[in-house]
């Protein structure tokens, strides 16, 4: 049996049977005036009273349905508002409002249900009627009209055949008819004194829709306004739409990276959360019944994403670099950009990153790189709300790490950073947050990193001002025993007569770290500054401790990522300027300290890749002039402007040409090339070709974890 309107549907009062009905009416619409058109005919008199019955009585009857439907529907809709929007606190308003809601649906699904009976028998009716006004309209004209019976007489077969297809049409019309008045009285005998209709998910639905219904969704808006909407479950997504015809709007593009809760600190009841990494989504159900099936829908949704998604993680982590070890090893294969697992083992193994740094919660699968530590998914939620200039969220499962970045993850962790961001925890009376509690989450990490209120204010490295002294004095020693170990070309090299030129003979690489580094000296421009015109800098000595841009210049030279995160803590400019040294910077330190995680753990605290000296040299002229191929590299990667020159008119790739240093002059000049391509073809923003992508993913390779084979400046080189 097939029905125009289906009673299940109508049930669910969905966005499928609003469409249904205006197709419908649309439908006796178009009727209704075709036949008003055939009664205006002075020729059909014949068959006048058949169709005014049927248009009087049966179309009227529609029409008086559909007036109640719809103003029961309006009652509806102002009911479930209301219930809605009492607050839990007023229970008589409650009680109130539940009353009007459950009679108001009551009489809404009466209704509504006599209104799609109706539709039905119309639509099954008028097919009969008319034919049957038809047949008689031509039997009519047969009497009528006896000139020509002859004519006419040539279709009696014709009519018999019609005359017999309507007396089966009539039986199976009748026959509908009754089925529908069965279905329609055992529907109406059904219990529906329960707020809700029992719904049901199904994970293996064949439309792929494991759950719908009505929800009301709260706006993002300044008013949080509450619009009721249909929501669904589909394809691994959480989408909602206003109409039918509408193209559903994604909240959750993919449910493996959210989580769903329940929402008590609202006024609003049965209200719940679906909180994503990027973004939460407060939704509200029309009863607790209906909150707990949307709560469970979603969860088992999840796990069954998990499921699905699983193999082709496999897959994927099969076909992915076989090098899961140390961050020492030797693999040269082909791909260099670690992904999924292998990440996440990495970076889980150092200490306090099993367990979320915020809250706590075991086997977190996202991280912020600039702060180098691990998350769960709710808090890197949090932490992308306070924007990247605070914190830079990166997946350890689903996005594609650069060794430089996850040899920064592991030269850093949890513990490390919390002993500096929660330092005072204890000291002042704090709990941390327990997985589950999102605003308490909030407030703290806010707190935390944000308001800097757990950072020890007192525990920056201190020293008296004699110390000072004596680390100045030491300083300009050590640089006088380095000058003196040269050679006359190398010394005259280091004189402030000459161009800024030093002996890269000196310059060793460490195999197990990564580093490169310089002969010893804690000046920032000792190779390049005679004694005699260095101070004793007032920034040492106008106060018993120091100034936090001064401790991250120091920890920058000196490898220190701890003390350095200590000093960004503290409120140090990632950009400071020492005035005492040729205006060095943090990041011109770490080049000059040779080693390549200190860069990146500059440069993703914001750290300017292009500000220079006062010899118009920034980072990437000092990696350059010292032969630090993998700082070249990734400042190159970074954005690094390779056409600036420096106070004597050089740039970057005329100074590694005149020191002949291949490595850098290849880098240099296919970054030139590559951008030179890109301009051409209008590639503006794009990364390039492959082969440019390649070569310079063998370098990074190279310079995280093999950096012994980047060491082929000549040490005899006499130039720069």
């Amino acid at each position: 049996m097939k029905m125009t309107v289906d009673f299940e549907e109508c049930l669910k009062d969905s966005p499928r049977f609003r469409a249904a009905l205006e197709e419908v009416e649309g439908d006796v619409a178009e009727l209704e005036l075709k036949l008003d058109k055939i009664l205006f005919d002075q020729t059909q008199r014949s068959i006048k009273a058949q169709l005014q019955n049927f248009v009087k009585e049966d179309l009227r009857k529609f029409k008086d349905a559909k007036k109640q439907f719809e103003k029961v529907s309006e009652e509806k809709e102002n009911a479930l508002v209301k219930n809605a929007q009492v607050q839990r606190n007023k229970q008589h308003e409650v009680e109130e409002a539940t009353n009007i809601l459950t009679a108001t649906r009551k009489c809404f699904r009466h209704i509504a249900l006599d209104y799609v009976l109706q539709i039905n028998v119309l639509q099954s009716k008028r097919r009969s009627e008319i034919l049957k006004s038809m047949l008689s309209f031509m039997y009519a004209h047969l009497a009528f009209f006896h000139q020509g019976y002859d004519l006419f007489s040539e279709l009696g077969p014709y009519m018999k055949d019609l005359g017999a297809q309507l007396d089966r049409l009539v039986v199976d019309a009748a026959k509908e008819k009754r089925e529908m008045e069965q279905k329609h009285s055992t529907i109406q005998q059904k219990d529906f004194s329960s707020d809700d209709s029992k719904l049901e998910y199904n994970v293996d639905a064949a439309n792929g829709i494991v759950m719908e219904g009505y929800l009301f969704k709260r706006a993002s808006n300044a008013f949080k306004t509450w619009n009721r909407r249909w929501f669904s479950i589909q394809n691994n997504q959480l989408v909602y739409q206003k109409k039918f015809k509408d193209n559903p709007t994604v909240v959750v593009e993919d449910l493996r990276l959210c989580t769903v809760k329940h929402c008590e600190d609202i006024e609003r009841r049965f209200c719940f959360e679906v909180v994503s990494p990027t973004k939460s989504c407060m939704l509200q159900a029309d009863s607790e019944k209906l909150r707990q099936a949307w709560i469970k829908a979603v969860q088992t949704s999840i796990a069954t994403a998990y499921r699905e998604k699983g193999d082709e993680s496999e897959k994927l982590d099969k076909k992915s670099s076989p090098s899961t070890g140390s961050l020492d090893s030797g693999n040269e294969s082909k791909d260099k950009l670690l992904k999924g697992e292998s990440a996440l083992q990495r970076v889980q193994c150092i200490p306090g990153n099993a367990s979320c740094c915020d809250c706590g919660l075991a086997d977190p699968r996202w991280a912020s790189i600039n702060l180098g530590i691990t998350l769960c998914i709710e808090c890197s939620g949090i932490h992308r709300s306070l924007g990247v200039h605070f914190s830079k969220v990166r997946s350890l499962t689903l996005d594609t790490w650069e060794p430089e970045l996850l040899k920064l993850m592991c030269e850093l962790g949890n513990d490390v950073m919390n002993r500096v961001y929660e330092a005072n925890v204890e000291k002042m009376g704090i709990k941390k947050p327990q997985p589950g509690q999102r605003q308490e989450k909030e407030a703290y990490i806010r707190a935390k990193y944000v308001e800097r209120k757990f950072v020890d204010k007192y525990s920056i490295s201190s020293s008296p001002p004699e110390q000072e002294k004596q680390i100045v004095s030491k300083s300009c020693e050590e640089k006088r025993l380095s000058i003196s170990k040269l050679g006359p070309s190398e010394q005259v090299r280091a004189s402030p007569q000459s161009s800024v030129k030093s002996n890269d003979s000196g310059i060793q690489q460490s195999s197990d770290d990564g580093r490169e580094s310089l002969p010893s000296t804690v000046s920032a421009n000792s190779l390049y500054e005679p004694e005699t015109e260095r101070q004793d800098s007032s920034v040492f000595l106008d106060s018993q401790h120091l100034n936090p841009g001064l401790q991250l210049y120091r920890a920058s030279y000196e490898k220190n990522l701890p003390k350095m995160a200590e000093a960004l803590a503290h409120g140090a400019d990632v950009n400071w300027a020492n005035s005492e040294e040729n205006k060095a910077t943090p990041l011109i330190q770490a080049v000059l300290g040779g080693s390549l995680v200190t860069c990146e753990f500059l440069l993703q605290n914001g750290a300017n890749v292009n500000q220079r000296d006062v010899q118009g040299r920034g980072p990437l002229h000092h990696a350059t002039v010292l032969g630090h191929t993998g700082q070249v590299c990734l400042f190159l990667k970074r954005g690094a402007n390779q056409h600036a020159t420096d106070e004597e008119g050089k740039d970057p790739l005329s100074i590694a040409v005149e020191a002949a240093n291949a490595d850098i002059v290849t880098l240099l000049r296919l970054a030139r090339m590559n951008e030179e391509m890109r301009e051409s073809e209008g590639l503006y923003g794009q990364p390039g070709d492959e082969t440019y992508q390649d070569i310079f993913r063998d370098f990074s390779q190279m310079a995280s974890n093999n950096p012994e084979k980047l060491n082929r400046f000549q040490q005899d080189s006499q130039k720069f």
